[in-house]
């Protein structure tokens, strides 16, 4: 936890930009995985854990944004549980952890928020996105669970995401320590990329190289040498020489802070010419991305420079053709980048998309573009000061869609079909990494795993 004068800011920060009426911010609980008493590794809401800063189950925080009065819900534990669990903290020793004073047994969450209900105040929650927090907020409110998302309270959740898309110094210490251990994690899976390995051994030892440093994987791993399919989870597969190993991984800070990178590498140690050649396309279009990357920028617009980069390559390789201005314009480069850019990270690895995507990623002057491809695109907004983002460019050879858009003749005119066929075993190769925005530019967050051909190669040696 951070020093409890943070909590108590942040909260005040929340109080202020809120114009009146009740916050109801709801902790998580335990969900079983067979039965009751068998449960999934916990995760706090990180809402919650923003504003509350407490990692336990059962939890609800109410600030009265009029009063300026703070409560916080829960129940202490009884000798059955301090008989399994050890010795714990009282619910008011929770509170002061974290400067709140008042402490309640939880049943009282209902009378004070069903008083407020009863007195026409506003109630302002965001869209739960677990099933028992859905029941929860019905009994509370009365609203029930289909119409949650729409009765979200905006005004509060334009609020968060202006609060937490700012880390503070703490903030970033965790972020660089959940960066150290994602290195761990892809230095180690390079070092295994070798003909005859099974995909679910180098998935595991990396998993535990995250357990090892606090918690799990900021996300399910991706890892596959079928790396054109871009949330590859099956990992059944033995590694072969020749393919590509494409891993997609990030760590968990025992306070939940995320990293999220992407390497690529050569099953056996060395790239081929032809994966060389595409390889060195993506390390360009990260490096411009990098280089790019201020405040006042849009990520949008370094979102399509990269594609410019990717689409210039390709065609200097005969793969694609025509002015390549015209060819971003058409989004026919999305035949081999379908995806965006990169996305918002800090107590999420994608932050605070549990309030709504278009609110993290997007606001009035700059909004989704509606085309295939940069549709995907989870961050457009201008870049600010204190914004932990990803940059994770990426070129696939995805057979299904080639063949799609050869036979239904889309953007033909900038895409040289036939000679795809000699890349459609090829995989895909997409280089991430975890950017600070600073006041001048940009700066990577924790020491850079090895990324340019010779580093990955000499790495796997």
């Amino acid at each position: 936890m951070f020093n409890r004068e943070i909590y108590i800011q942040r909260r005040r920060q929340l109080r202020e930009k809120v114009s009146g009426g009740v916050i109801l911010i709801l902790g998580n609980s335990d969900t079983p995985m067979n039965y009751k008493d068998n449960t999934y590794h916990f995760r706090q809401d990180s809402t919650f854990l923003y504003f509350f800063g407490l990692d336990f189950q059962n939890l609800a925080g109410l600030i009265d944004v009029d009063s300026g009065e703070e409560m916080l819900f829960g129940n202490d534990f009884s000798m059955d549980d301090i008989i399994w669990m050890g010795p714990q903290e009282s619910m008011q020793e929770k509170a002061a952890r974290v400067g709140v004073k008042k402490a309640m047994v939880y049943e009282k969450l209902f009378r004070e928020v069903g008083e407020a209900v009863k007195r026409g105040r506003k109630i302002h929650f965001t869209p739960p996105y677990r099933a028992e927090n859905q029941l929860l907020l019905h009994e509370l409110t009365g609203v029930v669970p289909s119409k949650q998302k729409t009765a979200a309270s905006l005004e509060l959740i334009q609020t968060i995401v202006s609060l937490r898309s700012i880390k503070d110094s703490g903030e970033i210490e965790e972020l660089k320590k959940a960066a150290d251990a994602g290195y761990q994690m892809h230095v180690a899976a390079m070092k295994m990329a070798m003909p005859g390995i099974w995909e679910q051994k180098i998935a595991g030892t990396i998993e535990g190289i995250s357990l090892a440093n606090g918690n799990p994987p900021s996300f399910p791993i991706i890892l596959s040498q079928n790396g054109e399919t871009l949330h590859n989870h099956d990992h059944s597969n033995m590694l072969e020489k020749g393919r590509l190993l494409l891993v997609d991984a990030g760590a968990q800070t025992s306070m939940h802070y995320a990293s999220d990178f992407t390497r690529t590498s050569p099953v056996g140690g060395k790239f081929s010419p032809q994966q060389r050649e595409i390889y060195e396309i993506v390390l360009a279009a990260n490096d411009l991305a990098t280089q790019l990357a201020r405040p006042g920028v849009s990520y949008l617009s370094i979102h399509l420079e990269a594609a410019k980069v990717i689409a210039s390559g390709l065609k200097a390789l005969g793969l694609m053709k025509g002015d390549v201005d015209a060819a971003i314009l058409a989004g026919a480069h999305a035949l081999f980048m379908p995806h965006g850019l990169g996305h918002m990270m800090g107590l999420d690895v994608h932050d605070m998309e549990d309030l709504g995507q278009i609110y993290v990623g997007y606001d009035d002057e700059i909004r989704p573009v509606n085309q295939f491809g940069t549709a995907s695109l989870r961050l457009g907004r201008k870049l600010q000061t204190g914004f932990v983002i990803t940059n994770e460019p990426g070129i696939y050879f995805i057979p299904a869609l080639i063949d799609q858009w050869k036979a239904e003749k889309i953007n033909h005119e900038f895409i040289n079909f036939d000679r795809l066929e000699a890349y459609r075993s090829f995989g895909g190769i997409r280089l991430e990494d975890d950017l600070l925005i600073t006041e001048t530019g940009c700066e990577l967050i924790g020491e850079r795993i090895p990324i340019s051909p010779e580093e990955v190669e000499s790495t796997m040696e």
